[in-house]
């Protein structure tokens, strides 16, 4: 069967990746596809094979319809949800432009909305027109991007490394003043848990590199809360490491692995993170040569939207490139259509 083929094809690739790698954007799109390619596969089942096939039809036809009356629910339903999470996260978080990320989202998706309405009904304008086709085009791009994006950050959650760890390493993420936030002590409790059930079951004891530089409206270095945190809940400080230059995820990723080189030749490592910025900061371990995996911390639900929102931006912006041609080439043809439509 065509679509079984294609499905069997697309996510044994995937299987294969991931074995070798979780560590990639590619393993998202590939199980995508499979996954699509997959459930057509059931649904040509479904529907030729069945014993009952009318009566089937029928069933999958009045589904079919369901979904597809309830589209419109499901759109205006996800504005009105972003809309009100960028709401929840001003209140929280505060009014900072990555708090707002959901709210631009919800009312950028109404202004298409509206702007699709008024073109069929109000404007009449070709050039609009095709440029309205064209913001959609690319729109349907970054949208299949950020579900195979998604679906990466789900399957990397699923990593359980072995307990024979010499390092653990804990990713940065801000203080107020020189308090540890409760997001960050939400990484240093997933690392102190880690390093306990290893003390527990194997008797090894894991160097903490806690690593984060002092921003300018901090009053101390992220690294050095980290330690206080840490020596607080019992960690002994010769087991406690610092690397307090790094201002972003790949330092601390390169500044981190230079200590762990000079210290020992062969060695086993893992990081630490809240689940949303798992999958990105594993990018960063293997652009900085480390073979570490990580393993998240949970983070509370309101926040997740707005977390993941800059989490893919990042990442788009990691392969910025391909993502412009690509955008590029899209507009490109467009513009040719529309040259072609004249003559």
């Amino acid at each position: 069967m065509f679509f079984a083929f294609f499905a069997a094809v697309f996510l044994m690739v995937f299987a294969v990746l991931y074995v070798w790698d979780r560590r990639r954007i590619s393993n998202g799109i590939f199980l995508t596809i499979g996954l699509f390619f997959l459930l057509l596969s059931i649904l040509y089942v479904v529907l030729t094979v069945s014993d009952r096939v009318d009566l089937v039809r029928v069933i999958v036809t009045g589904v079919a319809i369901i979904l597809f009356l309830l589209i419109p629910f499901f759109f205006f339903g996800l504005i009105f949800g972003l809309i009100m999470n960028g709401r929840t996260m001003m209140k929280k978080e505060g009014k900072r432009l990555a708090n707002l990320l959901p709210m631009f989202a919800g009312l950028g998706l109404l202004a298409l909305f509206i702007w699709g309405i008024a073109q069929g009904s109000v404007i009449s304008i070709p050039q609009l027109a095709v440029l309205y086709a064209a913001i959609i085009t690319i729109l349907t791009y970054f949208t299949f991007f950020f579900v195979t994006f998604l679906i990466s950050c789900f399957v990397y959650q699923y990593n359980f490394p072995r307990y024979n760890q010499d390092f653990i390493i804990v990713l940065g993420s801000g203080l107020i003043g020189d308090k540890v936030p409760p997001l960050l002590a939400s990484r240093l409790d997933k690392a102190i848990s880690f390093y306990k059930k290893q003390l527990e079951k194997k008797g090894k004891q894991a160097t903490m590199i806690v690593s984060g530089g002092q921003g300018e409206d901090e009053l101390t270095s992220e690294a050095n809360a980290m330690r206080l945190y840490l020596l607080e809940k019992g960690i002994p400080e010769d087991y406690i490491m610092m690397e307090d230059k790094s201002v972003n995820t790949l330092q601390n990723m390169r500044f981190s692995k230079a200590k762990m080189d000079a210290i020992l030749p062969k060695y086993n490592s893992i990081f630490t993170t809240n689940n949303f910025h798992l999958f990105r900061a594993g990018l960063y371990a293997k652009k900085a040569g480390l073979k570490s995996q990580g393993i998240g911390s949970k983070t509370a639900f309101y926040y997740m939207p707005s977390a993941l929102m800059r989490e893919f931006i990042a990442v788009v912006m990691m392969h910025k490139k391909l993502n412009l041609m690509i955008a590029g080439l899209i507009l490109l043809m467009f513009l040719v259509l529309f040259l072609i439509s004249f003559l």
